[in-house]
């Protein structure tokens, strides 16, 4: 959709001259950028601010989880999420799942857990004298997939295929998933006995890993006010189904269309292309971490309401969409390095276009 406004000398009186500057620093400058049709952004803008509020009827803080969440909504990927206990990683992942009017299934990984469990298996049917497939619970809309790293890997591979294709195929027969699917996962990194690592192929398959750390002091502080009289923190009823799926196929056209210059796919590239080189690293990101970057940029900008995307885009999602696709060196794990710390120093050596 055009914006109604598409004169860019055209500014309002009552802008402040510090806003007005700021402004022209964010916005394109070549005659290519100026001249292309303007993207109406607002009807993401309001589905985000909706979930947004919704979420935080019940979420203190949580604020850049809450973001990329939705950048992997958007940008059609999934998510792992990384980080300790009581940190509301399951909460926040089932209280988006309430918002969006589609269909949810939670899926509580174990070790005695089996891929049939979760796809589904062929069954005789009695009555019929033949045999009918019977749906596992991953034939949902949202799915949450509680302490992935708890089933072993027989278990885990079985979600290569249907992360990937969307689509899951038992005994030759291939069952396509309604849209969306939208798969969310938690694990914890602390607690590794009876845990089953995911193989790095598996971690390819996730758009982003969202790593969550505690709560500052004055949100906990909130969180205690908040819930004094109520011992019910997880419910859900105040929550109201707010995004349905055809606004959300309409959210990712619109994402799809958010202007990036060549400038910065090469910018892009460059990221990628030097953790493969880097001295610190024993595996390097494949090019399904330079598309995740790109998607993940796209839908970051129009969440902030740009039909353009800037290199700040591209270093926000960075980490997100890298920190699970590059393994440290065994010296540099030893010296007490992190991938954060790996990512930081790549994205300060590639020169930034202007």
């Amino acid at each position: 959709m055009m914006n109604e406004n598409n004169d860019p000398e055209q500014t309002s009186p009552e802008m402040d001259p510090s806003q007005l500057s700021e402004q022209n620093e964010m916005v394109p400058s070549s005659h290519e950028e100026w001249s292309r049709p303007r993207l109406d952004l607002t009807k993401v803008q309001m589905a985000s601010d909706r979930i947004r509020e919704q979420l935080h009827k019940v979420i203190i803080g949580q604020d850049a989880f809450i973001d990329e969440l939705l950048i992997a909504l958007y940008a059609g990927g999934h998510v792992l999420v990384e980080g300790v206990p009581g940190i509301a990683k399951t909460l926040t992942a089932k209280l988006l799942a309430h918002t969006i009017d589609v269909g949810f299934s939670r899926i509580q990984f174990t070790p005695d857990l089996m891929p049939s469990d979760v796809v589904g298996t062929t069954v005789f049917n009695m009555q019929s004298s033949e045999f009918t497939f019977n749906p596992g619970p991953i034939f949902s809309q949202i799915v949450l997939i509680d302490e992935i790293n708890r089933a072993p890997a027989k278990t885990q591979a079985a979600l290569f295929e249907v992360m990937e294709e969307l689509q899951v195929t038992v005994d030759g027969n291939t069952y396509h998933m309604e849209f969306p699917f939208f798969v969310m996962a938690t694990q914890n990194p602390i607690e590794q006995e009876g845990t089953y690592k995911l193989p790095e192929a598996q971690l390819d398959r996730f758009l982003l890993k969202i790593n969550l750390e505690y709560p500052t002091l004055d949100e906990e502080q909130a969180i205690l006010r908040r819930f004094r009289n109520d011992f019910k923190p997880g419910q859900t009823e105040t929550l109201q189904k707010v995004f349905h799926p055809e606004e959300l196929k309409q959210c990712r056209r619109l994402v799809e269309q958010v202007y990036i210059k060549d400038e910065l796919l090469d910018y892009i590239a460059a990221m990628v292309h030097h953790t493969r080189n880097s001295g610190d690293l024993y595996l390097g990101a494949s090019p399904r971490a330079s598309l995740a970057i790109l998607r993940s940029a796209k839908a970051y900008a129009a969440i902030q309401g740009r039909d353009f995307v800037t290199p700040d885009d591209i270093q926000y999602v960075a980490y997100p969409a890298l920190n699970h696709r590059i393994i440290l060196t065994p010296e540099r794990e030893m010296e007490g390095y992190l991938a954060k710390d790996v990512i930081k120093d790549i994205v300060q050596k590639i020169e930034v276009p202007r």
